[in-house]
């Protein structure tokens, strides 16, 4: 029961840790398994809704459609000014007999039903225009779809033509008139009803047109097509005789609007077609290698080795070029920061096993050792070793706080030529032995060296740069600090007359616990960490530190040099 109990905590820590589902798959491998990625629908649609927009406003073609209204009410009332002046000249007759001898323009007169008839009709011909005459008492007199014969009258009724596209084409076309009517339009349109027996009452144009006008109107059916109408008086000098009514549909029209439809149509297949296809190239070419990066950084972050990097598309020089070298780049920085601390904690057992290993020998010692002398002897050794781990470990300590410092805390201006001066001053007036090595700055008055910092861990590098100096200082000794800006970067040197760097170290000694001492001085008395520390710092800055040997003349060694160089900006 406890073995289980362990299992099935374990399992909901790993669960907990990498959220999987029930088939073991990582949510982000669930997305990359989807046919368009999140990244492909999103650019897709902001592509096809900006073509939509365009779309939609082309269709709407409101100015252009007035225009073919215009245009067609224009050809209407041409042919009406026609059909007024035939009938006013070829169906007219006069009203009497008893006026005979009166003058043309005196003369009252009315129209002929049946030349106006016949005059209507050869001039109608085969048209889809309709004419009707009224007469000015506003009774219809007579109507071109009407033909009146031996036997009575009949209506003509056009038909519409005879339908030779595939089913599929008309119920395309079915949908298009469905869809088109139900646009939204700028004008609105009167409705238009056919009357059985129409009367100059029932067409305003027409009422116009019988008191010297002419007019004309714009109607729609309710089947949504629309009927255009003009009337114009028939006139003979300024006597009106009757009104007449020229009706038309928009089917020209509605042809008109359909075929520059169906090529915007056409256009925008084309159109989206190609945004379709680009949007897919664009979205491949940006989501494709970030899904492969998204991958490799999976498989580094779950798989085991080293043998996992992430791709290398520096070669884009574009942004995602620029995600990929700043993933390698994190990459390869934790792995050396990975390398780094199991190098630091190999180094820090190292370093605290040999304290211990001589605290445990003396207390082992001590306990059968019965001279009060040596077991003195022995205390004092065990108190050393003791001061020693306490000092090694608060220099670990440090060490190991030092980069979440550097890379949480906020820089500020540091004058570093005032920060050197303090130190000077300070170290020469609490000089204790008289023979101890002296301080020189050597700085031009003025000099402008302020870098963005952190005061304290500069101060550090310094601290520990003096102190090295101090440490392997002859006597009498004198160390320089020297302090030169130019370029744009504060370089500072610290010299001493000691004995110098053994050659070849000159680099070593910036590694951890690595330890030259000068001769005489009491073992254990420093950790080795300081100039590791204060090259750490340098760098955070990002500056550089080095080191070398100062020669005389005659080619030995007079003392060692440190170079310290810090960017001002």
């Amino acid at each position: 029961m406890a073995s289980d109990r362990r299992a099935r905590n374990l399992i909901g820590r790993e669960l907990r840790a990498d959220p999987r589902d029930l088939d073991g798959a990582h949510p982000r491998a669930l997305r990359r398994r989807r046919r368009l990625s999140p990244l492909t629908r999103r650019i897709l649609v902001v592509n096809l809704f900006a073509l939509a927009i365009l779309f939609g406003g082309q269709l709407y073609l409101d100015e252009y459609h007035r225009r073919l209204i215009a245009t067609e009410l224009g050809n209407l009332r041409t042919q009406a000014e026609l059909f007024a002046g035939a009938l006013a000249e070829g169906a007219v007759e006069p009203q009497d007999n008893i006026g005979d001898s009166q003058s043309p323009e005196t003369q009252t007169a009315r129209l002929a039903v049946e030349p106006a008839r016949q005059i209507i009709r050869r001039l109608v011909g085969l048209g889809r225009v309709r004419a009707r005459l009224f007469e000015p008492g506003g009774t219809l007199i007579v109507d071109s779809r009407v033909l009146v014969g031996p036997g009575g009258s009949v209506q003509v009724q056009a038909l519409p033509p005879p339908r030779t596209s595939a089913d599929w084409m008309a119920w395309l076309n079915t949908a298009y008139d469905w869809i088109f009517n139900r646009l939204p339009r700028r004008d609105t349109f009167l409705p238009y009803r056919e009357p059985s027996h129409p009367t100059a009452a029932d067409f305003e144009e027409v009422r116009r047109a019988l008191g010297g006008e002419a007019a004309r109107s714009v109607r729609i059916t309710t089947d949504d097509d629309l009927v255009l109408s003009v009337s114009m008086p028939v006139q003979r000098y300024r006597q009106v005789l009757g009104g007449l009514l020229l009706t038309a549909d928009g089917v020209e029209i509605d042809e008109a609007m359909r075929g520059v439809r169906l090529n915007i149509l056409l256009l925008f297949a084309v159109a989206c077609a190609i945004t379709v296809l680009l949007s897919i190239y664009l979205a491949g070419t940006i989501a494709r290698p970030i899904r492969r990066l998204s991958d490799a950084a999976d498989r580094v972050r779950h798989g085991h080795g080293r043998n996992l990097v992430i791709p290398d598309l520096s070669r884009r020089d574009d942004e995602i070029g620029d995600l990929s070298g700043a993933l390698r780049e994190m990459t390869e920085a934790l792995w050396r920061r990975l390398d780094a601390i199991e190098h630091f904690a190999a180094d820090v057992a190292h370093e605290i096993k040999n304290p211990l290993t001589s605290l445990r020998s003396a207390v082992e010692t001590v306990q059968r050792v019965e001279d009060p002398a040596q077991q003195r002897k022995l205390l004092a050794i065990v108190a050393d070793d003791v001061r020693r781990l306490d000092r090694l470990i608060s220099d670990i300590s440090d060490a190991s706080r030092l980069d979440a410092e550097l890379s949480r805390e906020e820089t500020e201006p540091v004058d570093i030529a005032e920060m050197l001066r303090t130190f000077v001053e300070m170290h020469n007036a609490t000089r204790s032995d008289p023979r101890a090595p002296k301080l020189v700055f050597d700085a031009a008055p003025g000099i402008r060296s302020e870098i963005p910092g952190l005061e304290g861990r500069l101060a550090q590098v310094f601290r520990n740069l003096i102190a090295n100096a101090v440490s392997f200082s002859p006597p009498d000794g004198t160390i320089r600090l020297g302090l030169t800006a130019q370029d744009g970067v504060v370089t500072i040197v610290v010299e001493d007359e000691g004995p110098g760097l053994p050659e070849g170290k000159f680099r070593a000694i910036f590694e951890r616990f690595y330890t030259e001492r000068p001769k005489g001085e009491k073992f254990g008395t420093h950790s080795g960490l300081g100039l590791s520390i204060s090259k750490q710092i340098v760098e955070a800055h990002g500056g550089t530190i080095r080191a070398e040997n100062r020669t005389r003349p005659d080619g030995g060694i007079a003392g060692a040099r440190f170079i310290v160089r810090l960017p001002m900006a």
